[in-house]
Order: structure tokens, then sequence, then C-alpha cells
């Protein structure tokens, strides 16, 4: 690898930083998933409502999907590192109130101020301050794998911690891991020479209609919104069922010894189908057969919700295809998206993600009765949401096989822009341009297997 390919020691400090602080924060909400219900059901006044429960584990997602687009958007104007810093002192002030909390009210308040702190925008927008435009892929691919670490080992970690310290101690923890990242912020963060919008990693409010109207990205933010909302859903009941003394199948304590080789074998089968999607060209049929597993898991989790080992070919089968498709799904939205609407087009997904936490948890919530103890009502629930999304991704058309491209130019008018654009386009596998003059970048879509990126860095430099 040549130093032109290769992150410099400043990107290599932010990447990493930053997707520490990225996983931290996603894993104060990712500890809880696994333990939240079954100490929920314990707290005073959830006997009476027992339908906050399912709210107060989705209520975070609710406050992230409505603030995360304004949070990034005020970056630009007052900075990333303040704006982060403020939405991590609100996650923090949010886990301290559910750790205090005795009842369900006061735990789902707690969550909802934890949401509040929606920094995911500013932490990209940082990001793409601090990488060069050629890199910044590599710094996102760094962040989003971060987060896949972050969930799987929180699923493992918190049925250990809520031995160890219970769930108050956890929404403790997880509070203190917020302020240790505003300390990594401040220290070890490096400071932007020059912060500026960027137009494949931030929203272009000018760039909504645009987006809100393409049929490929609204399947795709559908599909986000009832994965996340399935995943929620499961685990409304899913420490319940395990633990459930009419059928024992699993102590809370001992829950762990359940997700670890299942996330692991998940994670080792996600691969192959990985590859099989982007090197075989074949991401439509494996996007389709994932939400089908998931379809198959929940439906063996209601047939089989009295066995063990149903419960774990379950869930293996499950996370399988929830691996799949997390790691798919934002390929897919910078397929379909113009290389210089991509920040629109991921901030609008990244936002029906977290929609979607909330209404699963809303649902599962609504429908679980504990003294029916009516499990597989939710999977069925869940089940039907996804044989929904499944009709609908059907539909979709097969994505382009399209990389995006972000080159740094220097052209003084549109007359240059468009000569360079030009150019560009003339090189085999450049599929797309879009120069922006304000932000001295030129946005490409090109097959990764044809064109020739030194030609298109020699264009740009004669440009």
């Amino acid at each position: 690898m040549t130093e032109s390919t290769r992150l410099n020691t400043t990107e290599k400090r932010a990447t990493i930083s930053l997707a520490g602080i990225f996983g931290l924060r996603m894993m104060g909400l990712f500890l809880i998933l696994p333990v939240f219900s079954t100490y929920a059901h314990g707290l005073k006044g959830a006997a009476a409502h027992p339908e906050l429960v399912g709210i107060a584990l989705g209520a975070y997602g609710l406050t992230q999907a409505l603030l995360q687009i304004p949070f990034g958007m005020l970056s630009d104007r007052w900075g990333r590192k303040p704006v982060i810093a403020t939405g991590l002192l609100l996650f923090a002030a949010g886990s301290v109130v559910a750790a205090l909390s005795d009842n369900i009210v006061g735990v789902l308040i707690g969550r909802i101020i934890q949401g509040s702190g929606a920094v995911a925008a500013a932490v990209i927008a940082l990001t793409a301050d601090l990488t060069r435009d050629e890199h910044r892929t590599k710094a996102m691919a760094t962040i989003g794998m971060t987060i896949g670490v972050s969930f799987a080992v929180s699923m493992v970690l918190g049925p250990i911690l809520d031995q160890w310290i219970g769930v108050a101690g956890i929404f403790w923890l997880t509070g203190a891991l917020s302020l240790v990242s505003i300390l990594v912020l401040y220290t070890l963060v490096p400071d932007p020479h020059q912060s500026h919008h960027h137009s494949d990693s931030e929203v272009t409010p000018a760039l909504f209609g645009r987006m809100l109207r393409d049929a490929n990205l609204l399947r795709l933010d559908f599909g986000v919104l009832c994965l996340h909302a399935s995943l929620t859903a499961l685990f409304v009941v899913m420490p319940l069922m395990l633990a459930d003394p009419t059928h024992a199948l699993l102590a809370q304590a001992d829950q762990w010894k359940l997700y670890l080789p299942v996330m692991l074998l998940a994670f080792v089968g996600m691969v192959p189908l990985i590859i099989i999607a982007e090197s075989k060209r074949k991401m439509k049929q494996v996007f389709v057969l994932s939400i089908g597993l998931l379809i198959i898991a929940c439906l063996l989790l209601t047939w089989g919700q009295h066995s063990l080992f149903m419960a774990a070919l379950a869930l293996f089968i499950f996370f399988l295809g929830f691996n799949t498709l997390e790691a798919s799904q934002p390929s897919l939205v910078s397929k379909f998206a113009p290389a210089a609407a991509k920040g629109t087009a991921i901030g609008i997904f990244n936002t029906s993600q977290f929609f979607g936490a909330f209404v699963g948890g809303l649902l599962a919530g609504l429908i679980y009765q504990p003294a029916a103890q009516n499990y597989g009502t939710v999977f069925m629930l869940v089940a039907g949401l996804l044989a929904v999304w499944l009709v609908v991704a059907l539909t979709m058309s097969q994505p382009p096989f399209l990389a995006s491209r972000a080159l740094p130019v220097q052209v003084a008018d549109e007359a240059e822009a468009k000569a360079l654009a030009d150019a560009l386009l003339a090189i085999p596998g450049v599929a797309e341009v879009d120069i922006i003059i304000e932000e001295a970048t030129a946005y490409c879509k090109v097959d990764s297997k044809v064109v020739d990126e030194k030609a298109m860095r020699i264009a740009v430099a004669v440009g």
C-alpha cells in the first residue's frame, strides 16, 4: 500500500478515537437489551402498566430519530465537538435518571433523555472533517465495524454485568462510559483544520424531497425500520421466555452462554453471504434470503418456545440474517443514492432505523401480557411485519454495483466543473460525477472492477 492510499497518522488517530466514542455510545444502548425486560417488570408501576416495559426499551429510538439530523446540522453552526459533548452529557444524564428510578415511568423518562443525546450525525461529520475525501469510506467502515462489535459484545456482557452490578449498575456504567467518551473527544480526537459541509457524509436539507421520492431508497428506509422494530420487539419477550419458571430454559444469569456461541456462529456465517452479495453481485438475492431467515427464526420461536435447542437454533438463524442485513443495507443505500446525496440518504435511513426501535418496543409492549405469557403472539407479530418487508423487498430493483469516490478538486466556476466532469465521465467505469464547487470535491459513482483509479487522479490533477 502506497502512502497516497494509506491513512495518515492524524486520520488513524481520528478514526480510532471516534470509532471508540461511537462504540462506547452504542454499547451504552445495547448492554441492557438482553436484560431489561426481566428487570423492568419488577419495577413499581410495571404490573399495572406492563406495556410501559416495551415502550421504555425502545423509547430512546424516538428521540434519536427526532434529533439526530438536527444535531448534525447544528454541528455545522456550533462546531462538532461542542455538539457531540452536549449529546454525550444528555446520554449520561438519562443514564443517571434511569439508574436512580425505582419505577417504570422514571426509567422510561431516563431512556427518552438517553436518546436525546443523538450524536451519530455529528460524529460522522467530524470524521469527514478529519479525513481526506479519498479515505473517508475507510474511516466510515471502521466506525460501522465498531458498532457491530459493540452489539455482539453487549449481548454477551449484558447478562454477566447484570449479575455483578444489576441493571441499575449498568445504567451507571453507561453514564460513566459517556463521560469517558467526552474525555476521549477532547484529549485524543484531533481538532480539524477546517470544518465544512460534506455532501457524502452529512444531510443536505435541499435534497430531502429528492431522496424521499426515490422508491428504492424508501424501500430500504422501510426495511431498516422493520429490522430494528423486530430486534427490539424480540427482546421485549426473549429474556422473559428463556427465564420463565414454567419451562425454565435458561436463567437470566446464564443467558450469556446462549448468546456467545450464537453471536460468534452468526458472524462467521455472515461472511460468505456478504462475499457472495458483493463479489458475485447477488446483492438483492442475499438481501431477500436474509429477510426470509428472520421470518423462519420467528416462526421457530413461536413453535419451539419450550425448547432450548429450538430457541438457540432460532436465534442463530435470526442473527445470521440480522448481521447480514446490518452489513449490507448501508451499502445498498450508497449504491442507490446519487454520489453527492449519499449523506442525506444515509441520514434518512438512520432516522428510520432509530424510529424502528421505538415502534418495535411500542408494539411488543402493547401486545405482551405477563399474565398470559403470550410470547408466541409477539413472535407472530414480528413474523408478520417481516413478511410485509419481504414483499416490499421483492419489488426492489437490482442495485447498481457502483462504489462512491470523493476526489478533491480545484475548479473556479461552473464551466471548469463541467469540463472536469466530462473528463472524468470519459474514463471507463465512471458512471456519475457531481462536482460541488463550494466543497472543492468531485463525488463520483464508479464500477470498481472496471475503473482506472489512477486515471481519475490524473484527470483531477490536470483539471
